[in-house]
């Protein structure tokens, strides 16, 4: 899911090359603009309302996995 949104706003971007690790700004070279559209994308993809403060845990492929099943399993 975290990719397919990446996808959606970086569509010539090798999402599939991405590391666990890497960080999404750098590797994709997504501008904040651009980053704001995947934090949308993927709060609509997922039905979770994602706050400012979380986007800190969404700058790598880990990190928003361990964030959406955190989110998951909280029920938030």
């Amino acid at each position: 899911m975290v990719k397919e949104s990446l996808a959606e706003v970086v569509p010539d971007a090798d999402v599939t090359a991405l590391g666990p690790d890497d960080k999404f700004r750098e590797a994709l070279e997504i501008d904040s603009l651009d980053f704001l559209s995947f934090i949308e994308i993927l709060g609509r993809r997922t039905g979770f309302r994602i706050e400012d403060e979380d986007t800190a845990h969404l700058t790598t492929l880990a990190d928003s996995a361990d964030f959406l099943v955190a989110r998951t399993a909280d029920g938030s």
